[in-house]
């Protein structure tokens, strides 16, 4: 069986360190979808990792780590990544898997992004402009250059015929994009001969004859559930599904294949870039979140968006899902509120809602709140469940409620030492 592990919200939810805390009772993790527009951030022993591509699990002895077909792989930003780990003495060889199936991100890929953002000017959807959109195009498209390919003797000519075509289209938004091409493709191959040197795989037996053989196998989502190309607040979402149907077709492994479904989701909730946010605080409760709990996208370094925790969008994401265990996220940032409110339904076109509609912006959508009394206490040196402060507790047993799903974990701290189970 493989077992899922999900973001609930508009990513950014703390999926990095629960993956880092939970790979010690798995022997394989995979990441099944997007690319290097996740940013993956683990804390131990005093050090921050910033993970973008390989797997969270990288750090642990034991686990073997996978990227699937899935995801979108940028050289350059993978070279990075590698360097980046050098110091730990990781045998990447033995203990990293790219699956061939994965598409390539070109240099002209990122280009696309920049300039087709820069021509939507007021109505942008907020990319990474990391080449995520235009690299899923082409696979789309069925013209995407693999990690296969790069095994073939002329996967340079297919190189060139696609970034000619890319150069054709850059004239067709009639932005002023500048770059010097010559040095990108410089960067690109000398990354892609670093690739080379990495075991390639065809994941999808890969982790059939892992299963047959008993291997446990977790599933590393990236982005969250609110960015799925299909469910999440479209236009602005990603380009790639992160929802749990996404790790089937983003591994290669049945639907009757998957086990528990880890949901993970902050005490709040925040967003970065543009698209609707029914919950967002523009005032100084909003700016305290941000504030403690240091909301900066770990790949744009962007400030996030912040606002109460929704959970009409939350009913919907582990619904859709089908999340088996909850996992609660920056518990520690609400410490300190006198009041705290979770919405628990919207004004929706002047009728009450418990449901997500297809259309959440602002002119069609308020919101109702339920309110609960805060709590003072730090929460960040507790280490066990019966620590945790009575309206924490209250706060916790409603949600629960709601959703009909237990909340096994609470996330007090960035670190990993600083996670309570239930």
């Amino acid at each position: 069986m493989v077992d899922l592990l999900l973001g609930l919200q508009w990513g950014d939810e703390g999926k990095g360190k629960i993956v880092d805390v939970l790979t010690k009772n798995y022997d394989i993790i995979a990441r099944f979808q997007g690319g290097p527009n996740a940013g993956h951030t683990l804390i131990f022993d005093g050090n921050k990792h910033v993970l973008h591509t390989i797997p969270s699990g990288i750090f642990h002895d034991k686990a073997l780590n996978i990227v699937g077909n899935g995801v979108v792989i940028d050289p350059v930003i993978f070279q990075k990544e590698l360097e980046d780990l050098e110091k730990y003495n990781i045998d990447f060889k033995s203990k990293l898997f790219i699956s061939r199936k994965a598409h390539i991100i070109l240099p002209t890929h990122r280009l696309l992004d920049a300039a087709s953002e820069t021509a939507k000017g007021k109505a942008k959807i907020g990319s990474t402009l990391k080449g995520i959109g235009p690299t899923y195009m082409d696979k789309t498209g069925r013209n995407g250059i693999r990690i296969g390919d790069l095994e073939l003797e002329n996967w340079k000519d297919k190189y060139d015929a696609l970034t000619k075509k890319h150069l054709k289209m850059l004239d067709f938004f009639e932005v002023d994009i500048q770059f010097d091409l010559k040095e990108l493709e410089n960067q690109f191959c000398k990354a892609v001969d670093i690739l080379k040197q990495l075991t390639f795989i065809d994941s999808e037996a890969y982790l059939f004859n892992a299963m047959q053989a008993d291997k446990t196998i977790l599933a590393e989502g990236a982005q969250g559930s609110l960015l799925d190309i299909d469910f999440g607040t479209y236009p602005y979402v990603t380009s790639s599904n992160t929802t749990a149907a996404g790790a089937c077709t983003g591994l290669g492994v049945a639907p009757s294949k998957i086990g528990k479904v880890f949901g993970i989701f902050k005490a709040y909730t925040t967003r970065v870039g543009s698209g609707p946010f029914p919950t967002e605080l523009f005032d100084e409760d909003g700016k305290t979140m941000a504030k403690v709990g240091q909301e900066f996208g770990a790949t744009t370094g962007r400030p996030r968006r912040c606002g109460w925790l929704d959970l009409v969008a939350l009913k919907y994401t582990v619904q859709v899902n089908g999340v088996t265990q909850l996992n609660m996220m920056k518990g520690d940032v609400l410490s300190g509120f006198d009041t705290i409110k979770i919405c628990t339904s919207y004004q929706y076109k002047g009728k009450e809602i418990t449901h997500l509609p297809y259309n959440i912006e602002p002119e069609n959508v308020s919101v109702n709140y339920t309110e609960f009394k805060g709590w003072q206490a730090d929460l960040t040196k507790m280490d066990s469940a019966d620590q945790l402060p009575k309206n924490l507790i209250t706060y916790i047993d409603f949600i629960e409620k709601e959703l009909q799903v237990p909340i096994k974990i609470v996330s007090v701290g960035p670190d990993r030492k600083q996670t309570i189970f239930r």
